[in-house]
């Protein structure tokens, strides 16, 4: 929640500091200048790469700021670490009471450190001082009951932590902390957490880079990574060319025929809400966990998308332009070919960015579940021994090549497709 609000208030901050600074005049120059109409006008919105920028930056210094990256300017309080102190009032089973100190040190795990020196200048009946070390973002058990005289004795407790009384199942705020006490009597220290994430939850952005640096050298489990992301494009790519070769004539033929469309339809309808990794299962049993089942379900993901867009296309051809064909003695043939199909191309383009995406998803899924490569195969193998940053570097690597697609087929659109949008 603190971090959605951080988020909103730079996204409002930003967005009001750039329409006061550059809004104004950027406004005057360009293509919306000599537009008398622009809102609800879809044409005269597009993206705003200052906009864009400071998105991602802001992504950036929300994700180092949270995990106390080197690279964030600022940073959220982070979890406790050094020397600390609480003392504790003991009751023994002849009511006498006595006080004694824990000293406490806090360090960060995977870093070398030891307990603190106890100073040895306090007469004590029978609590004894005692230290103990504790890992950051982890809590340490105060062995009070081993460490005093007869605090093993019925009738020995804990009644009072920093002269704040305390009972089972009760907590004491401490100055570094907070001192919980157990059903059966036991005390155990957390330190402060801070608002920090713990790396084992979200490492910070170098370490990220680090580990892909690491891993783009050496590969992983001796797989190299140029290796694990080749078997996942190539395993897409041919599920999405199988499901378009299949799936656009499909579309076309329940475009342009009643029987054809009455007859696919129904299986089209049903098939296209259910998700692909429902089928995963029922895939496995037909073809298996190697490759036949990988691209089958990838077929399957890309078919009824392209289907859909295709029929989508047919249906979208402006009556009028099939009018005018057939009055200059055009054939169906010609029809088709230099009426249907141009004009429905811009729909299929879009439903083979959809597809494509929907692939590039299901494929990570597939791999998840039965592959000996594949970018899926290595975040699942990866967060079996909690290595979040190859988690996280496989899910960036993930999002940015599938944007990379969606931007190619873009360009190919432009290329292919010059007349969309331009009636």
């Amino acid at each position: 929640m603190l971090v959605l609000t951080i988020y909103i208030a730079i996204f409002v901050l930003a967005y009001v500091i750039y329409h006061l600074v550059v809004g104004r005049s950027a406004s005057k120059l360009g293509f919306n200048a000599r537009k008398t109409v622009t809102f609800g006008d879809e044409s005269a919105v597009t993206a705003n790469r200052t906009a864009s920028v400071i998105s991602v930056v802001a992504i950036f210094l929300i994700w180092g700021a949270f995990t106390g990256s080197s690279l964030s300017p600022v940073h959220v309080p982070g979890p406790f670490v050094g020397d600390t102190s609480f003392s504790y009032t003991a009751t023994n089973p002849q009511n006498q009471t006595d006080e004694a100190t824990v000293y406490v040190r806090v360090g960060f795990i995977g870093e070398e450190f030891g307990k603190p020196e106890i100073p040895d200048n306090k007469q004590s009946v029978f609590a004894k001082d005692d230290a103990m070390k504790v890992g950051a973002w982890r809590s340490g058990l105060i062995r009070a009951q081993n460490n005093d005289d007869g605090g093993k004795i019925k009738g020995y407790r804990i009644t009072a932590i920093d002269g704040q009384p305390i009972a089972p199942k009760q907590s004491v705020e401490v100055l570094d902390g907070v001192v919980n006490m157990t059903a059966k009597g036991s005390l155990s220290f957390v330190p402060n957490q801070g608002w920090q994430m713990e790396p084992i939850w979200l490492p910070a952005p170098e370490t990220i880079v680090s580990r892909l640096i690491e891993i783009s050298r050496d590969g992983y489990q001796n797989v190299a990574l140029s290796e694990n992301i080749g078997w996942s494009l190539f395993r897409v790519v041919v599920g999405f060319l199988l499901g378009s070769i299949v799936g656009v004539p499909l579309g076309y033929a329940m475009g342009l025929n009643d029987w054809f469309r009455g007859w696919f339809d129904p299986i089209v309808e049903f098939m296209r809400p259910i998700p692909p990794l429902a089928l995963i299962p029922l895939v496995i049993i037909w073809f298996g966990i190697w490759e036949q089942g990988k691209i089958s379900l990838l077929f399957l993901a890309a078919l009824w998308i392209m289907t859909i867009s295709a029929r989508a296309g047919v249906s979208g051809v402006n009556i009028s332009k099939v009018h005018a064909a057939y009055s200059l003695g055009a054939s169906k043939l010609q029809i088709l070919l230099h009426v249907i199909i141009p004009n429905s191309l811009p729909e299929i383009f879009t439903g083979a960015r959809v597809a494509m995406g929907v692939c590039w998803g299901t494929v990570v899924a597939a791999e998840l579940v039965a592959a000996e490569k594949g970018a899926g195969k290595m975040i699942i193998a990866a967060s079996k021994f909690q290595q979040t940053d190859i988690v996280i570097m496989g899910i960036i690597l993930i999002g940015v090549i599938g944007f990379g697609i969606d931007i190619l087929m873009r360009m190919a659109e432009k290329i292919l497709v010059p007349w969309k949008g331009k009636g």
